[in-house]
């Protein structure tokens, strides 16, 4: 037995199910262990549900994918494939918005030898700036090679060591190198705040949680932040080519982590660059599933595995020009993953009939652009360009940040650029919905919800403890709503319920906000709504991914942190096509189902929070509704999308919902169900409990 107590320990999900606590009892182990109170309170008996069905997922994208790899046997094949994969990638990147003047401007020089730093701007989207620093080689005189380089999450962009030691080095060697700061980093935040003696800084402590927070928002109205990024980058090889300096038929790019991210969607989408590396990214779908590893909004392109996507496939749009993957041993980007994306490059590369042009180099660090990595990428550059011999780092001299600043004081705000937000708000006005087509037709489309949903199959869960619930006795049902996804579904009852679901006329199902068990235990509002309806059938519902089945993966309590486990489902949601909101939403759809087809002829819907949401659409939709009532409903989607400082997680937000439909045209719709709704929560409440 010690060895049950040492798998388990800490593992409250566990302890909580009966099949278990039976077993403790029976071999007489500690009542503490066996149920105790303090532990059937956490009850969350499938806490890995959404990982197991989201890897199985994945899988399958993948095995269908390299079949269709597999499949190329010849060069017309290889060219095909090519093709394609642009023309998906074009898909789920979304459209490129037109060309607009760069009003390029040099802020300021720095002479150095052998090169210059110019600081400049340009505007990638009209007011909308970029900020960055052109190494010129200054001994040549012939148009040299460029390269433009993107950074990875570094508080400062550009002027971090890593990436300061790539773009010198480079212009050492005679290249001209754009390397501009990414949106939410450097010289470009958008969450500014005065700070005593620091001066402008961001709210959110930059990248990465700037990130997240304006992608996710941005996906609202069919933009993927990922494109902004990749756009900046096509915008800088604009500026590049109108500099004398600079040869354009020899412009690489590069960049690390975040920039290898970039580097890759530039490849998909990029037709002029003539050699590629990105560093520290390129992996597969598959196993970043796996190692439950979360990633930016920008670096998960919505419908990609929809697509038949994969990391590999972007730089397939490259082929067959030169291209080094670079990895690191030691990163958290899998190593193995790098491999299989060589791998499958390598075989296409073959039929294209430029084998040598792809390579692999995996160094000895954690992730960052180390020097082994930067000194792979000078070679390979060297002899794709034939800019110089050399095969190591020249020697570098670093340069102080407010040397490289572009923007007086460091942000490109003083010099009146728009904020991305701002873009956001904008777009949400522009949308308007087609509202000749049925709503229900617009929920299904915007949410990816299946035409018919039929009455699921059930599962039948032995009681677990005393819960406290309104009602002597409960049972609580697993509902397949898909295969490997359950909704948890708990029946309360004045007697012991142990088999199927008994009929009745009426019922009341109850979509929980966080956590049906807790708050039929503790939220006052909906004991006393479960008090009123004495005379029906009193259900209560946690949609996948809430309550019973929230996940406890992506590391320890990570379920709402910003790379936690919430989001993580939603990032991977959207890339599928499958918005978790739409699939939660089909779980209340079966459930309805369910009760319809065990002789229940009404339900009253209550809902609160978060599944005021999936109640809400899934009660516009279906003819098993005659009641609805709503606490904390989010007033409406433009309402976040026009709000710098929203509070709502990533899978309440769909992507592309406002081309389709709003929340206040869904409640208008339920004035037919006598809708009633109290206290709704606002663009800035959706976070609470």
């Amino acid at each position: 037995m010690q060895d049950i107590r040492t798998i388990h320990q800490g593992r409250r999900d566990w302890l909580a199910t009966t099949a278990f606590t039976s077993l403790a009892y029976a071999l007489g182990l500690p009542k503490a262990l066996a149920a105790d109170e303090k532990e059937v309170a956490a009850l969350n008996r499938f806490p890995r549900m959404m990982q197991e069905w989201l890897v199985d997922r994945v899988r399958e994208v993948e095995a269908a994918a390299d079949a269709r790899r597999d499949a190329m046997k010849t060069k017309a094949d290889a060219e095909a494939y090519v093709q394609d994969v642009k023309a998906r990638i074009r898909r789920c990147m979304g459209p490129l918005p037109e060309k607009t003047p760069l009003n390029a401007k040099v802020t300021s020089v720095i002479e150095r030898d052998g090169y210059r730093i110019e600081n400049v701007v340009y505007e990638s989207r009209p007011g909308f700036l970029v900020s960055g620093n052109l190494y010129v080689p200054t001994k040549s005189e012939k148009p040299c090679p460029a390269v433009l380089g993107v950074c990875g999450h570094s508080y400062n962009g550009k002027a971090a060591d890593a990436y300061q030691s790539f773009a010198q080095g480079l212009a050492r060697m005679g290249y001209v190198v754009l390397i501009i700061d990414p949106v939410g980093q450097g010289e470009r935040f958008q969450y500014l705040k005065e700070e005593t003696g620091k001066g402008l800084m961001s709210r959110y402590n930059g990248g990465t949680s700037e990130h997240i927070r304006m992608g996710n928002q941005l996906g609202l109205v069919g933009e993927f932040l990922g494109t902004w990024f990749a756009w900046d980058g096509i915008r800088g090889v604009d500026y590049l080519l109108t500099r004398k300096e600079v040869d354009s038929q020899r412009i690489g790019v590069t960049g690390n982590s975040g920039g290898g991210t970039q580097t890759t969607w530039l490849c998909g989408l990029e037709e002029r660059f003539s050699m590629a590396a990105p560093a520290c990214f390129v992996t597969t779908f598959r196993r970043n599933a796996e190692n439950e590893l979360p990633a930016d909004t920008e670096q998960c392109p919505p419908g990609a595995l929809a697509e038949g996507l994969d990391h590999s496939d972007f730089l397939a749009a490259h082929a067959p020009k030169p291209l080094i993957i670079l990895a690191q041993e030691k990163d958290y980007f899998d190593a193995r993953g790098s491999q299989v994306a060589y791998q499958r490059l390598k075989h296409l590369y073959t039929l294209l009939g430029k084998p040598d042009n792809v390579k692999l180099h995996i160094g000895p660090d954690p992730h960052g652009y180390s020097q082994p990595n930067r000194e792979a990428m000078y070679a390979f550059f060297n002899a794709a360009s034939q800019a110089s011999d050399a095969k190591t780092e020249p020697e570098l001299v670093l340069e102080k940040e407010a040397d490289l600043l572009a923007a007086p004081k460091g942000q490109v705000s003083e010099l009146g650029s728009r904020t991305l937000m701002s873009f956001t708000g904008e777009f949400a006005d522009q949308r308007k919905p087609d509202k000749s087509v049925p709503l229900a037709t617009r929920i299904r489309n915007a949410l990816k919800l299946p035409v018919n949903v039929d009455a699921p199959d059930y599962r039948i869960l032995r009681s677990v403890g005393s819960r406290g619930y309104p009602q002597k006795a409960y049972c609580t049902y697993a509902v397949e709503t898909e295969p490997g996804i359950h909704a948890l579904l708990t029946r309360l009852s004045s007697e012991a319920l142990t088999s199927r679901l008994p009929k009745s006329e009426s019922a009341v199902l109850y979509v929980s906000h966080r956590s049906a068990d807790r708050e039929l235990r503790e939220d006052a509002w909906l004991r006393e709504m479960v008090e009123k309806e004495s005379g029906s059938a009193v259900f209560a519902m946690d949609v996948r991914g809430i309550g019973d089945s929230q996940p406890d993966t992506c590391g320890k309590d990570q379920f709402l942190r910003l790379y936690g486990s919430d989001y993580f489902y939603a990032a991977h949601g959207e890339m599928l096509g499958r918005p978790v909101l739409g699939m939660r939403t089909l779980d209340v759809l079966s459930v309805l189902k369910l009760l319809q087809a065990t002789g229940h002829k009404t339900v009253h819907v209550i809902a609160r929070g978060w599944g005021a949401l999936p109640a809400s659409l899934a009660a516009a939709m279906s003819s098993e509704v005659q009641k609805i009532t709503l606490k904390h409903a989010l007033t409406s989607w433009q309402d976040i999308a026009k709000e710098d400082h929203y509070e709502l997680p990533y899978a309440l937000t769909p992507y592309n919902v406002l081309t389709h439909f709003d929340l206040p045209e869904v409640y208008e719709s339920l004035k037919d169900k006598a809708l009633v709704q109290s206290e709704p929560w606002g663009p800035k409440d959706g976070m609470g409990e």
